[in-house]
């Protein structure tokens, strides 16, 4: 809203428009805008696929284990190593502890003594005690500790050996960090002889608390090794064993999601593509393969994840279907094209691998939906599950950058599975963004190659999504379909949530082309954040919605049958040129730049600098790198850093021509080159060799959102001098590398802050009107529902309102839905929208 101003204009039709020349409201806008929504109620628009919202698991912000996975312990099988995260052994997050004089000593293990060869870490401890003395280890849980509640169950295992003779005595406490408190009373146990075994017991909760700790402690001498040390809460999701941690899948329930896209996102499509065995060398860092998962816990494989930590896998492939199942959502599973992506971006060119990993896919659906007497039907059921699971879409691949490498493996998979299963839809991608070469290069190849569903993916500001509400008007209607499988406005304030509804209201109108749409990320731990915005955040005890997940809900558990067709009149807001000064900055790499220029479209110059005496006319705005003046150039010399940006000039600035010298040093991407930068949540700039030297773009920042408005594949050479210029006049941009023509843009689009749709739901005989008002002003809409309608007096509205700026947080949640009954409804009726809402109006009809 900066830099935009409120324009009265004409929306239209199912699809609208802004007439040109739209009369300005300028500073006397009202304070109570009008608005007027028309409604054909007895017309029918797109049917509305029941799967349409679903929701996104990958397990990244520690979603997974310390998180959707009800395991309190952390590093349960010693697997932690420095590939997973370098601060990684395999005693993190356990210490020694002593009792009554107790000694001896701790380590991990990595040898022929293990519990199984994929299983490959243990640990030992070596006891010397003497007399009443114990010696053991202590685990510290997630977050401030385990979570434990009065008069709640836990459930204690441990595999464990011992070489003494007549065995060795066990005591198990759940107690705080000093041994001064016990959360229940002890379990003890007695590990028999030098075989591995599992041992249980169980704890009934005395006290709450949510800074716990495990102990294990051993009496007597000899050598005790252990693994898998588990504590698991017996009140899980549906109660299942190994399963679910209760409020936090409650929360994914209660959005009523149509599917459960799994297990990521990233995780899928980056690192090695080979297995988890003595051939391979036990690699970590491996994509996610679904055979790792399945089967007895202590017998899965453990991987590095892509987000920086450990992942056990005791949350699986099994449990992922048994999740969609519990409720009531469609499993989509994803599986590598062994095309890396997420800035790694190779592709594999190994046949035989490739094969093996199409053999994998026809197994899993034929885990997901065989017979109990097939090979892995049976192995289903032998978990516990002889029904199918009912799997019939899943898709393969994830945000590949390299369209054509991906394509051409994509088509193998898609044809070997159509062969074998005629009725699942084989999903496809469309690359990491909304726009650019790559995005135009995936969808030519999946229009050439007859896909069935296309897969986008976006991460954009809130004004991006407030002028993108037709995106998919013009999409081809028997072309594929589209599945908007990430989407995200880039915080969680209530303003965000507002943007995203407003878009889905666009979603919703397209229904017969967008078929399905996620929110990501789904879930995050507070102390473990890898990303955010996410729609669900936790710590190891309390839970709660972000105003995104409510304004989520809200449209997730009212969708409707089918479109009614709708149209709109009332204010938008109209573009304005470019302005700003300009920045330099860098990311994660060392460069130089000179001969920085500014010149007005008259040819007046504006700016100049050599830097021959020094940078005093650049202003730090983020505070980061380590800049200075060398050898009469301007450097930034910190290989770390992020967002250097460094800015000069004037923020009144229109219609100049930027021209720098850069020289990268080293590091691992390009330039960062700014042009109207208003301050450090404001601005464009050109990103040359960004996404690890793989991408160019420009991506324009409002409020600390970014957009990308075009990229396209670049990279950039140490060493070598660059001459970038950017031309700017009123909204349009050109851009010019080493005077070669690189591209251009036009920031022009129109920004809506209202939207509106509405939907039937056939079953209950009501019209949905769905209105959202992202603007602080009342917006006074005249509703008319068409002739002939005979509707009720009185609907039930529900609402969700409050300062933009808002957010849910642990203590507190303000953004939350307000239902209430209203009367007047009629065939034509007014109601005003209050600032900064979502407003859903169900209306009876008769």
């Amino acid at each position: 809203m900066r830099t935009h101003r409120l324009v009265a204009g004409l929306v239209t039709g199912l699809i609208g428009a802004v007439p040109a020349g739209s009369p300005a409201l300028g500073a006397d806008t009202p304070a109570t805008l009008n608005y007027s929504i028309n409604v054909d109620a007895n017309g029918a628009g797109p049917a509305i696929d029941p799967a349409m919202y679903g929701v996104f698991f990958e397990d990244i912000n520690r979603a997974a284990d310390g998180g959707l996975y009800a395991e309190l312990v952390q590093n349960r099988s010693f697997e932690y190593l420095p590939v997973d995260n370098r601060s990684y052994t395999g005693l993190t997050s356990w210490s020694a502890v002593s009792s009554s004089g107790g000694s001896g000593t701790i380590a991990a293990a990595d040898d022929d003594g293990r519990l199984n060869e994929r299983n490959r870490t243990y640990l030992t401890v070596t006891l010397s005690n003497a007399g009443a003395g114990t010696y053991g280890v202590l685990n510290s849980g997630y977050n401030t500790g385990i979570a434990v509640e009065a008069g709640k169950s836990y459930d204690f295992s441990v595999w464990a050996r011992t070489d003494a003779a007549g065995g060795t005595p066990l005591t198990v406490s759940v107690r705080n960090q000093a041994g001064t408190a016990t959360y229940a009373a002890p379990v003890r146990l007695s590990v028999q002889d030098d075989t591995w075994r599992r041992y249980t017991g169980t704890f009934v909760a005395t006290g709450t608390t949510d800074a716990a700790r495990l102990a294990v402690e051993a009496a007597g001498t000899g050598t005790l090794r252990l693994d898998m040390v588990s504590l698991f809460p017996r009140d899980t999701f549906k109660g299942r064993p190994n399963g679910l941690r209760r409020d936090l899948a409650e929360k994914v329930a209660a959005l009523r999601p149509g599917f459960l896209r799994f297990p990521g996102g990233c995780i899928v499509n980056t690192g090695s593509m080979y297995g988890y065995d003595a051939a391979s060398g036990y690699q970590r860092a491996r994509a996610y393969q679904w055979k790792d998962t399945i089967g007895p816990v202590e017998k899965r494989a453990t991987n590095a994840n892509f987000w920086g930590y450990n992942q056990s896998y005791g949350l699986g492939y099994y449990e992922y279907f048994q999740f969609a199942e519990d409720i009531g959502a469609k499993p989509v599973p994803v599986v590598p094209a062994l095309v890396t992506g997420c800035g790694q971006n190779r592709a594999v060119d190994d046949e035989a691998l490739l094969q093996r990993h199409i053999r994998d896919t026809l197994d899993l659906i034929e885990f997901a939906n065989g017979p109990t007497t097939s090979t892995w039907g049976a192995e289903r059921a032998a978990m516990g599950h002889p029904t199918p699971f009912g799997l019939d879409r899943l898709e393969v691949g994830n945000e590949e950058n390299l369209p054509d490498a991906f394509m051409a493996r994509f088509v193998k998979f898609r044809d070997a599975i159509a062969a074998a299963y005629p009725d699942i839809t084989v999903i496809s991608n469309s690359g990491p963004d909304d726009t650019g070469t790559t995005f135009d290069r995936a969808w030519e190849l999946n229009r050439a190659n007859d896909v069935d569903m296309v897969d986008e993916h976006y991460y954009n500001s809130p004004s991006w999504f407030l002028q993108n509400n037709k995106r998919y008007d013009s999409y081809d209607r028997a072309g594929a379909k589209v599945w908007l499988g990430e989407y995200a406005s880039q915080d969680n304030k209530l303003s965000n949530a507002l943007a995203e509804g407003a878009y889905m209201t666009g979603l919703e109108r397209n229904a017969d082309v967008v078929t399905m749409a996620s929110y990501a990320p789904l879930l995050a731990n507070i102390d473990y954040v890898q990303w955010r915005p996410d729609l669900i955040w936790f710590d190891n005890d309390q839970s709660w919605g972000s105003a995104n997940y409510e304004v989520q809900k809200l449209f997730m558990t009212n969708l409707g049958d089918q479109v009614v067709p709708s149209s709109f009149t009332g204010a938008v807001r109209t573009p304005q040129p470019v302005t700003g000064a300009i920045g330099l900055s860098t990311w994660r790499t060392a460069a130089r730049y000179d001969d920085v220029t500014v010149t007005a479209a008259d040819g007046t110059q504006l700016f100049h600098d050599d830097f021959s005496t020094g940078a005093d006319r650049w202003t730090p705005l983020t505070g980061r790198g380590a800049w200075s003046v060398v050898d009469g150039a301007y450097v930034q010399s910190d290989t770390t850093a992020e967002d250097t940006m460094v800015e000069a000039g004037d923020e009144n600035w229109r219609d100049y021509d930027l021209s720098v010298k850069a020289t990268k040093l080293s590091g691992a991407e390009g330039f960062l080159v700014g042009f109207g930068v208003k301050d450090t949540g404001n601005y464009y700039w050109w990103n040359l060799g960004g996404w690890n030297n793989t991408q160019g773009a420009v991506e324009k920042a409002v409020d600390g959102g970014k957009t990308t408005l075009i990229a396209r594949p670049n990279s950039i050479e140490t060493g070598r001098t660059y001459d970038i210029t950017v031309q700017i006049r009123g909204t349009k941009v050109t851009l010019l590398l080493d005077g070669q023509a690189w591209g251009s843009f036009d920031d022009n689009a129109v920004t809506e802050p209202f939207a509106q749709v509405v939907t039937r739901d056939a079953a209950a005989g009501q019209l949905i009107v769905k209105v959202v008002n992202a603007q602080s002003a009342p917006a006074r809409t005249t509703i008319n529902l068409g002739a002939g309608v005979r509707v009720a007096n009185k609907a039930q509205m529900t609402v969700i309102s409050g300062d933009p700026e808002q957010l849910n947080t642990r203590t507190a949640q303000p953004i939350k839905p307000v239902t209430s009954t209203i009367k007047g409804v009629a065939p034509t009726f007014t109601r005003t929208f209050e600032p900064n809402s979502v407003t859903f109006i169900r209306i009876q009809t008769r």
